[in-house]
């Protein structure tokens, strides 16, 4: 059964930081990229950060560049995405998501979060002023 399992995510004060960490099982790490998503109220799901199974590059948009980091541990099947600096607007449900190797080879970014094969639960960051 594959599982993806994010945790880490809380309360913090703005300029804090937090890491998640999104738990993989049940896929073979190394076929697939893992995104990051987040989704505020009222708000569309955007892709937050992602790393590319195919040649581990990592993608980040730009309200999160010089502020988050993604990295992964490979024996743990696990990616974190570092977050620090937080500001209020970080504030959100993030959720972490899978993308096969085989869309990749399509062209297909992992930021594309219609296209993600699969979503494990969310985990909420709230950050206040």
């Amino acid at each position: 059964e594959v599982q993806l399992q994010a945790s880490g995510g809380g309360l913090v004060q703005a300029g804090g930081s937090l890491r998640l960490s999104c738990a993989a099982s049940g896929f073979t790490f190394d076929d697939y990229a893992i995104g990051w998503f987040r989704q505020a109220p009222g708000k569309e799901r955007e892709g937050v950060s992602c790393i590319s199974s195919r040649d581990g590059i990592t993608y980040s948009v730009d309200s999160v560049k010089g502020r988050f980091t993604l990295s992964s541990d490979k024996a743990k099947n696990t990616v974190y995405l570092q977050m620090n600096s937080l500001k209020p607007e970080d504030t959100a449900v993030y959720y972490c998501a899978a993308l096969s190797s085989t869309k990749q080879a399509m062209g297909v970014l992992c930021f594309d979060y219609i296209a993600m094969d699969y979503w494990g639960k969310g985990t909420q960051v709230t950050v206040s002023s």
